[in-house]
Formats: structure tokens, sequence, C-alpha cells
């Protein structure tokens, strides 16, 4: 039975049609994920379906007695109120206590917050939590969400997905977390040019089922243009005066014409080479840091000890509140640790992503904030102008002089990331980098994350982007240390759920090219019979100019390193000189990958 009916409903802000002789519904118990560009018509599809806004033409029709539940992008949460009041309203304590439902959905959602505090001092997140916590404790046929994970760390997420999948409601929601998508939706919306495309099945689903369409739609484009290709010749053939060809093969060929697709407008974001990186990119020593300052506000780390190296691919993990953004911003050099010391590499190019893009100026110009980082860029043999990289990116014609404070969130970060790739950087700090991001811009970055050959530190609540362009997680799970997670998310949300906090002492990546982690342990460190206290003089002599030799190797192997992504850069066009370029860098890496190790063993043995 359908809950909710659309028939031939059209609706459009302006001149944009957003909504085009839609006709669909929803069924009791089914789960619906909602996709599409920013600006495509997602939260006004939601809003027709749930009542709040009127098509400008069609009929919706809901069953009667239908209990809707919708989650805004926008709270209407009263300032004076307090939470308890908004989320409980007039339950007694002994009735919403004595609830499992309702203290599981309270604990997982506003834990961390005083249920007597007034809405109006809550932040943004904290506000979105409440009014999120209030609509799944109350009943509801249909429940709607638009963007529900902003603002919940990967743990929440988890659970919200598991809760909604365990409901009897109706579920439509709308968000741009592909690993929610799968884990709640039983069908997938597309919402594209007007239209809403309906596939079976989660993210995943949809994903090989537009393909297949994709297909089968080039096989017959490919049919039609042979058609049309017969048509104009035979129309082209003889006297351009001559009228006697058959009126039914002249509309037949204008019609195809007619028919010929305009180009698909897409979002494509450049390559950028990487600037050459040293041995030492980031090392921690016997960091202590807070999040509020020195002895101020939560630790994030206690005498922590730790490296990222060249080509590290890093997802750091935590729960809200964790000092995540803290470790970045220690990374970046704006906030200092409260003892120990970071050694940044000499070569490092950073580029550092915040959440809030505070550093944009909303009185600029889009095409002026580019051009003050780079007027041209060489890609290859091609130079391209700031205009014309724009354009690229989505930011058409007049779009380039819009004001950055006129910018929806998804095109202020699109045109944050072009800047900070512009300046070529070789590590990049990235905080919460999809959020506001469309599904189709976040296929294109994790595209150009995938190939980029520095060294990456992510932080990200969305699970599917940082297990797809991460090579290891990193958590922080309030001992005040960062632990190395072989398992990945999968792990953190099992120690979360144990309640343990264990970290590695130390933690080899060789095999994966990576440099060893070690976390500096509370106690002081002793001197195992295999270090340089059981070594006479003569035997650490030798080990140390073992150690000297194996060292400059290592430099020598890395200037070639840098001379071949040199020659690489300049080869693009040439395959087949890529292709012998790349073999030879991998045996360098290799190479590398063995000598790294038998330094790392003969430091062991130094008790370096």
């Amino acid at each position: 039975m359908n809950l909710v009916n659309l028939e031939s409903v059209s609706h459009a802000y302006g001149p944009k049609p957003l909504l085009s002789d839609v006709s669909l519904g929803v069924e009791a118990g089914e789960r619906i994920g909602v996709v599409g560009r920013n600006g495509g018509g997602k939260t006004t599809l939601l809003s027709v379906i749930a009542g709040d806004v009127r098509p400008h033409s069609g009929r919706v029709t809901h069953t009667r007695g239908l209990r809707v539940g919708f989650l805004s992008q926008q709270d209407t949460l009263d300032p004076a109120a307090a939470i308890r009041e908004i989320v409980l309203g007039e339950l007694a304590e002994h009735e919403w206590a004595g609830d499992q439902r309702v203290r599981e959905i309270l604990e997982s959602l506003i834990g961390d917050l005083d249920l007597d505090a007034k809405a109006g001092n809550l932040s943004g997140g904290e506000r979105r939590r409440t009014a999120l916590a209030k609509l799944l404790i109350d009943d509801h046929d249909l429940i709607m969400l638009d963007e529900p994970t902003n603002h919940l760390d990967i743990e929440a997420i988890a659970w919200l997905a598991a809760h909604l999948a365990g409901r009897k409601s109706a579920l439509v929601v709308v968000t741009h977390d592909r690993w929610f998508l799968d884990a709640v939706s039983t069908r997938t919306w597309e919402v594209v040019d007007g239209r809403v495309e309906r596939y079976e099945g989660g993210y995943a689903a949809y994903v090989l089922a537009k393909a297949e369409r994709a297909r089968i739609a080039q096989a017959a484009e490919d049919r039609r243009q042979n058609l049309m290709r017969k048509e104009i010749a035979w129309l082209r053939r003889g006297p351009p005066a001559r009228t006697s060809k058959p009126k039914f093969r002249v509309e037949a060929a204008q019609a195809l014409i007619a028919n010929e697709p305009p180009p698909r407008e897409s979002v494509e974001l450049m390559r950028f080479a990487a600037a050459r990186l040293g041995k030492t990119v980031y090392d921690l020593e016997d960091v202590t840091l807070h999040a509020g300052g020195p002895e101020s506000g939560p630790l994030v780390l206690d005498r922590c000890t730790w490296q990222f190296g060249p080509g590290d691919r890093v997802g750091l993990i935590g729960v809200n509140g964790s000092g995540k953004s803290s470790v970045l911003r220690l990374l970046a050099d704006t906030i200092k640790p409260d003892s120990g010391r970071v050694t940044r590499g000499k070569t490092v190019r950073l580029a550092h992503l915040s959440q809030e893009l505070a550093e944009l100026d909303p009185t600029r110009r889009v095409l002026e904030t580019v051009e003050e980082v780079r007027k041209y860029l060489q890609v290859g043999k091609k130079e391209w102008s700031a205009s014309q990289l724009l354009e690229r990116l989505g930011f058409k014609g007049e779009a380039q002089w819009k004001f950055i404070g006129d910018l929806s969130g998804g095109e202020r970060r699109r045109l944050q990331l072009l800047r900070l790739l512009m300046d070529d950087p070789n590590v990049l700090l990235l905080d919460e980098p999809t959020n506001d991001l469309d599904i189709e811009t976040l296929n294109e970055l994790e595209d150009l994350l995938d190939s980029w050959p520095g060294t990456l530190i992510l932080v990200s609540h969305d699970r599917y982007f940082l297990e797809r362009v991460t090579d290891r997680s990193v958590a922080l799970l309030g001992d005040g240390r960062l632990s190395l997670l072989p398992g990945g998310v999968d792990e953190y949300l099992e120690r979360r759920a144990a309640g343990t906090a264990l970290t590695a002492r130390r933690a080899t990546t060789a095999a994966a090219g990576g440099p060893a982690a070690t976390d500096a342990a509370r106690e002081p460190a002793t001197t195992s019979p295999g270090q340089a206290a059981a070594l006479n003089a003569k035997e650490e002599r030798e080990l140390r100019k073992e150690l000297s030799r194996l060292e400059r190797q290592l430099d020598k192997l890395t200037d070639q390193e840098t001379r071949l992504h040199a020659a690489m850069a300049e080869a693009a066009s040439d395959y087949a000189k890529l292709g012998s370029l790349d073999a030879e860098l991998r045996e360098i890496t290799t190479q590398k990958d063995t000598i790294e190790s038998e330094w790392l063993e003969l430091a062991d043995r130094l008790g370096e």
C-alpha cells in the first residue's frame, strides 16, 4: 500500500525546473535513498512528499491519518526550551527511563548533553542531534531525513543506520554518505534534470544498475549516430537546390539531428604533480596537547610519539570532540603542543582544508580568489587559465563572477579544493572534506586522491570516502595516544563497543611501503639486551658505519625517485615511455623498502 502518491508533479524555483511531471509513490515499510547533484531538487522532492511545499502543478495525496516525521536541514527548535522539553515532551521521567528504546536514542545521539540545557545555547551540530532524537522517539509511519549524518561521528552513524533498518516505518533519506545509503536503503531514487530515476537496492546496486543503463543507452546512441550519418550523407548528395527528396526522409534526418544530446555537465578535477618530499614529513616526539590550549580543554595527546612519512594515507578516526581537528591544526602549525616537539620536513608543501572555510573572503569574487593563487597552470603540454579550470569544475560563465558569500556550501567546498590543489602541495590535511559535496563531486575527488602521490591525513565521518582514499586508520580513543587500527573502521567500532583503548607500542607498515609508527609508553623506556648497552665499542662503530651507508643509498634512491616523477610528468602523453618509467619507479621503490627494513633493524640494535 502506498503511503504517499505523486501524480504529474512539477515544481520550479525561478526559471529552473526542479521537478518535471514526476509520478511516484512511497510504499509502507519501504526505505528509499535519494541522490543527485547539489541544487538538483532532492530537498524540494522531500518537502513536496512531506506536504511542506505545494507543487506548482500535479497532485500529492497522503493516506488518511498518515504520521510524517521530517528532519529538514534547518531546525525550528525554540531557543528558550530545554532539551528535555523538546525531546521528551510531557513524558514523565519514569516513563522514558523505563523504555529501553528511548534510553538508547538519548544515549546514542545526545548522551553528552545536559537535558536541562537551553536550545539557544547549543551549537548547530548539537541542535541537529537534538532534533533527530526528538523525531526518532516519536512514532511515525513515514520518516523523512535530509542529510541526517551531518554532525554525527562514525560511531553515531553506524548506530543510526542499524536503528533505522530495524524500524517498521517507511523511510526517505537524502544523504551524500554512500556507506549509510547502502546500510539503510532498499531502493534508490536519483533526481536528475527534473526527473526521478528509480533503482532497486542501495548505493552499490544503484551504481551497477546505472552503469548498465548507460551501456545500453550508449549502444542505442551508437546505432542512432550511424543512422544519422547515413541520413545526413543522403541529404547532402546532389545539387543543394534539388527538391525531389522524399519529405519523410528529410523529416527523419532532422529529427535525428534535433535529438543530439548536449554535452553532459560534469565536475572535473585535475591531477597535479607532487612536489618533492624528503624522508621526513612529520615526526611527533613526546607530544602533549590539550584541545583548548596548555592545561585547558580535553586532553588529546599525552606524551605521544608518532611518525607520518612520505606517501602515507591516513584516516584519523574518533568521536566528535576527541581532538581530530586539533591534531590537524597541530600538524599545520596553527597551534603549538603543550610540550614535546613536532618536526616538519623541510620540503613539505602543505595544504590544509579546514571545516570553517573562514579563509574565503565573502566579499571577493570566485575568479579573483583563484587567480590570487595562480593565474595560469601548466598541465602536461597545455597551459590552463584560472577561468578555464573553474569552468571545468562547474563554474561556468557568470558563475565565475559570483561573490563568495553568494555561493552554496558545495560550491565553496569545490572552490577551496581547487585553490589548494592549484598551489601544488605534497601534503594534504583534509578536515571533513565531504561536507556539502554531492556524490558526483565525491567520486571525482576520490579519483583524484586515488592517484595523488603525496602524504594525506584525512578526518571524515564519511566512512565510504575514508575507506576508499586511505590505506590505514589511526584512532583517538580518549587515552592520549594515536592507536593504529589494522582492522580499520570495523575495529574502531568494536573497540568502542567493548570499551577498550589499547594501543600498540610500535606498528610497522613496511609491507605497505610506509614508515614505522611508534607510540610512546607512559613509563620511561628501558634498554633491552639486544640494544646499544649490549654492544662493545667496535661493534657499535661498525653498525653506525653500516647505518650511514644505508642512509646514503636511501638519499640516492630518493633523488632517482624524484627525477622519475619529473620525467613521468613531462611524458604524460607518451604511454610507452610512461610504462617504462613506471616499471623503473617500482623497482626503485622495492629497493627502498628493502634498505629501509635493513636500516630499521640496525637502528633497533643501536637503540635509536
